[in-house]
């Protein structure tokens, strides 16, 4: 299985000086000296902008951090925009919420220097006494709070961390830091109260801890709960985007890639163990268990069967013609027996896990039902299965699938290459190829979890199924498998062979997920009603596909759009 290359999970404190260094000479190569050094002109960092752009495209926006990467002070920057605007500009007023006093005089520092340099005229600037009803008691206290008044009849705003100190307010909340407030969940019910006459909520915080509101918040923006913008900014992306370089200019330094790796493995060691929550955006306690056993148990079908098909080595070496017609002969009596489960009416997607030698090949078709759920007709393992039965199989699995909308294939190491021919077949833009990356499981697996938690997808109820999703585990904060192969425990144990796995299933489940979630394109076509000599299409009744020495569709079989 090419699904989970180590190499690519090096993330973070794992990553030594040597390879950070590495890393940065590589991605600077061949750019000329003046491209090497960040721009002085350009006053904020990449990241920085693409978490202002996020907040331009959505109400809510949630940014998990690194410590001291420099968010609030972008985030002051976009304040006094909004504020110094007109109400016809979008202008509107802004409340800073911070966990503590020194915060907030920072920000309105900040927001002071941000104002003179953009020539906004601030009016009024400096701390008042901020007027606080407890409901509980009746009483009302003065807290110093500060602002900044600007011609437009806006202000910016530092308020104390009371969700009362939003009651009747209305403009653009900033909550900085929000992991770290006393109560959180009543702060951001207050906060979502101004988006009523739109109004804007950014909450940037670091994490602290697995069970923290803001972590829980961000997981269920992830898993599609809420339609929020989120923005992850781990310590080497803002190195990567220029933060060590920044830092060079302002202490008037030279940048060198081996200056960088060592700052950084200094900075690493300062944080200890706590560098995985403080730097690389992991929750403490967040290493664990993925799924819950109940949970995968609970979707599991006995009817949903797993069709298995394993050959000797020898089998490569069979003449193509005899392993073409062993694998048809497998297809008419384990797939076509099982073809009644396929609901004729449905939308069709497929998901598939590509293996060669050590790992097998899964393939996982699902359809959309009624309710969304993810009907699974069924699904195939393939041990030890040439390349080019492997393709045969797979297409014949998709031509009978109704409705087909799209697959997700495994596109990395030796799964590249029928990726790429089955792409090619039905079209590049319903088949996806994937490359597995650290972003993609963080994207994905998120997903795949919040629709097994719904009991929204069929899973065969099988020992070897249900053992690939068990061993999915939250590492570095991120659902992947660990290295450690497992032995098979159900066919492939009674029949006395030394079987591995490694999560197969589970990775052609979140690729099958995947699909089901890509855009369909629609189209309509022009049945051929004679036949085309040499194409293998016997009629208006036949399929284009009938012939899989086809390697792929020509014009005159597209169709029209």
């Amino acid at each position: 299985m090419s699904a989970l290359p180590q190499e690519d999970f090096k993330v973070g404190r794992a990553i030594t000086a040597e390879e950070w260094k590495a890393l940065r000479e590589e991605s600077l190569y061949g750019l000329p000296e003046a491209l090497r050094e960040l721009p002085r002109s350009e006053i904020l960092l990449g990241y920085q902008k693409r978490s202002i752009r996020a907040r331009l495209s959505h109400e809510v926006t949630f940014i998990e951090k690194s410590r001291r990467t420099g968010l609030t002070w972008a985030f002051a920057s976009d304040a006094v925009l909004v504020s110094a605007a007109d109400h016809s500009a979008g202008g509107m007023d802004t409340f800073y919420i911070g966990y503590n006093l020194e915060m907030a005089r920072e920000f309105i520092d900040v927001c002071a220097m941000w104002a003179k340099l953009f020539a906004k005229a601030a009016v009024e600037s400096g701390e008042y006494l901020f007027e606080d009803l407890d409901p509980a008691t009746g009483e009302t206290r003065q807290v110093k709070a500060f602002r900044i008044r600007f011609s437009s009849g806006f202000e910016i705003v530092a308020l104390p961390s009371r969700p009362r100190s939003l009651r009747g307010k209305q403009g653009y909340v900033i909550i900085d830091e929000a992991a770290f407030h006393d109560d959180l969940a009543e702060l951001l019910k207050a906060a979502m109260a101004l988006l009523i006459w739109g109004g804007m909520v950014v909450v940037i915080s670091t994490h602290d801890g697995e069970a923290n509101t803001f972590n829980q918040y961000v997981k269920d923006i992830r898993a599609g709960v809420f339609d929020y913008g989120i923005v992850r900014i781990d310590f080497d992306e803002a190195l990567r985007e220029g933060l060590y370089q920044r830092i060079c200019q302002r202490k008037g330094e030279d940048w060198t890639a081996e200056g960088e790796a060592e700052w950084r493995s200094k900075i690493i060691a300062h944080y200890g163990q706590g560098a995985d929550e403080e730097l690389f955006c992991i929750p403490s306690e967040g290493s664990g268990v993925w799924l819950l056993p109940a949970v995968i148990e609970a979707n599991m079908k006995a009817e949903t069967k797993v069709l298995r098909w394993e050959m000797p080595s020898a089998f490569a070496a069979w003449p193509a013609r005899l392993r073409r017609e062993a694998a048809q002969a497998w297809l008419d009596q384990h797939v076509v027996p099982q073809l009644h489960r396929i609901l004729p009416d449905k939308p069709s997607f497929l998901g598939e896990d590509f293996g060669r030698i050590s790992d097998l090949s899964v393939i996982w078709p699902v359809q959309l039902a009624q309710g969304m759920h993810r009907h699974t007709p069924f699904v195939i393992e393939l041990r030890n299965i040439p390349f080019d039965e492997q393709e045969f199989i797979l297409w014949w699995v998709i031509d009978h699938l109704p409705r087909f909308g799209a697959g997700a294939l495994d596109a990395g190491g030796n799964g590249a290459a029928l990726a790429e021919r089955t792409a090619q077949r039905y079209g590049m833009e319903r088949i996806a190829q994937i490359k597995f990356t650290v972003d993609w499981y963080r994207a994905n697996m998120p997903l795949l979890k919040q629709t097994l938690e719904a009991l929204g997808m069929d899973v065969p109820k099988d020992v070897d199924v249900g053992n690939d999703l068990r061993i999915v585990r939250m590492i570095d904060g991120i659902a992947r498998l660990p290295r450690v192969r497992n032995a098979e425990k159900g066919e492939g144990a009674a029949d006395g062979k030394k079987k591995t796995r490694h999560g197969d299933a589970a990775i052609a489940a979140v690729l099958a997920h995947f699909a089901s979630l890509m855009p369909v394109v629609s189209f309509a076509y022009q049945a051929v009603t004679g036949g085309a000599p040499g194409l293998g299409v016997t009629g208006a009744g036949g399929s284009p596909f009938a012939d899989h020495s086809i390697g792929s569709m020509t014009p005159s079989l597209r169709g029209r759009l």
